[in-house]
């Protein structure tokens, strides 16, 4: 299971590194590349977006990426191909990341089955409430596969209880308000909301939402499990090529 992974991986480092891409961006080879790139510098968990049309959680980076995706005429058939892949080829963790329509569509039974025919370990699926998603849970708990829940730093604690109550792996911790890819403050504040999230749960802690830098993950050891690096990464790409994206990964430890 994915929670035993990142508890055995946290005996050897004290934080572990998870990125993000956009399935199909720039396309679907190099894609692959920038899979191939980022593990081979260490990164211990991935999220592969499914692309989408309207993105509600992400910023204009990935906004753009899903946009090119989709330009690309990449399928969903396409993205469950590419994640059973890379899942073959590389021994991390691969996680979906992408929104319910595309689950509706495709059929929550057949999606889940496809991703555990694929080995793909867990689902990102943020705009599904919890009270919403009982086929969604049930499908997942039927195939081993684990759904990732979020925290915001408006959830109560009452609702943080909740929401671990139904979550497996980890719980993805929002920074703040907003979309992907905006300035965080990694502050008193941050700090005290991520120990409101350890405190609802035994589950490991996923940060995201503007981890940028090496400063960024240094504050986060010792306060969450899993740095979340996605606009960055990407935006890397976008200006220097896929190969920074190794350089940019290994400067994080």
């Amino acid at each position: 299971m994915l929670e035993n992974y990142i508890k055995n991986k946290l005996n050897e480092k004290k934080i572990l590194l998870m990125t993000h891409i956009v399935i199909g961006y720039p396309t679907l080879e190099e894609s692959y590349r920038i899979v191939k790139t980022m593990v081979e510098a260490g990164v211990d968990l991935m999220e592969l977006q499914i692309p989408f049309s309207e993105p509600i959680a992400d910023g204009p980076v990935i906004l753009h990426a899903n946009q090119v995706s989709l330009a690309g005429n990449i399928s969903v058939e396409q993205c469950l191909e590419f994640g059973k892949r890379v899942a073959v080829d590389f021994g991390i963790p691969f996680l979906f990341m992408s929104y319910y329509n595309i689950l509706f569509k495709h059929g929550v039974e057949a999606f889940t089955g496809a991703m555990a025919k694929g080995n793909i370990r867990g689902a990102i699926v943020p705009d599904l409430p919890l009270e919403e998603g009982t086929g969604y849970l049930e499908a997942m708990n039927r195939y081993g596969l684990d759904p990732i829940f979020i925290f915001s730093p408006t959830t109560t604690d009452e609702r943080m209880k909740l929401i671990a109550s139904r979550a497996s792996g980890f719980v993805y911790c929002v920074a703040r308000k907003g979309v992907t890819g905006l300035d965080t403050s990694f502050s008193r504040q941050l700090e005290t909301y991520l120990a409101r999230c350890r405190n609802a749960t035994d589950l490991p802690l996923a940060l995201g939402f503007g981890v940028k830098d090496k400063a960024d993950v240094d504050f986060l050891s010792g306060k969450a499990d899993i740095a979340v690096i996605g606009t960055q990464t990407i935006r890397i790409i976008d200006e220097k090529g896929i190969p920074s994206a190794g350089d940019f990964i290994r400067g994080l430890r």
